[in-house]
């Protein structure tokens, strides 16, 4: 898989498909995630006083749209659920393991975009998360950022979402309470993507 990726690109690319709406007549091509230019990251309460953030590192996602048009078929993303990182390897071993992500037995998660419509934030879509064997529908909520040539003649489009889950419903329940009567670990994930995504070439 390629590099680098962050937790539900698999989570990802709900907003580009609201960016998106199908139509008839529309042109669909395909667009993959650069994952060299993309990030896709996570944020959760420790000890509820400050947040932990970390990202996946690992991941690859499909985008099938007609950028001119504003019109989009399908949005897809698999996400190597071992590629987490939170810069602390004790504790992403923690999050390696049957406490959280159990990587040996669900070593990827996935997203599909299911629908969309217009919110006065912007967009919000709606997708299935399956993630250590239970699916789950999520919300993202962003905007797309636009159309663009680079120097070497792709052409590339770019968006950011953010949503949130709660890690309970996916199994992870590991907590352990504080003297002071808080948990170690909150319970709501929040999640930020930053998407770039490259057109793929006409054989």
């Amino acid at each position: 898989m390629r590099r680098r990726m962050s937790w539900g690109t698999g989570l990802l690319m709900g907003v580009l498909a609201a960016a998106f709406p199908v139509g008839a007549g529309a042109e669909m091509a395909r667009w993959d995630v650069d994952p060299d230019h993309s990030i896709i990251e996570f944020r959760v309460a420790h000890m509820v006083v400050s947040m932990t953030a970390g990202k996946f590192m690992d991941y690859s996602g499909v985008v099938e749209m007609d950028a001119e048009a504003h019109q989009f078929k399908r949005i897809e993303a698999r996400i190597s659920t071992a590629s987490v990182n939170t810069t602390q390897e004790k504790r992403d071993a923690h999050l390696r393991n049957v406490d959280f992500f159990d990587v040996e037995k669900y070593p990827t998660m996935t997203y599909k975009m299911k629908s969309y419509k217009k919110t006065d934030e912007g967009y919000t879509a709606l997708g299935d998360l399956t993630l250590r064997g239970v699916t789950k529908e999520i919300a993202l909520v962003g905007t797309f950022n636009g159309v663009t040539k680079d120097p070497w003649g792709n052409t590339r489009a770019g968006f950011t979402a953010e949503g949130k889950v709660n890690r309970k419903d996916f199994g992870m329940v590991w907590n352990k309470t504080l003297d002071s009567g808080g948990l170690v670990v909150g319970d709501e994930v929040k999640i930020r993507l930053d998407i770039e995504c490259i057109k793929a070439k006409k054989p």
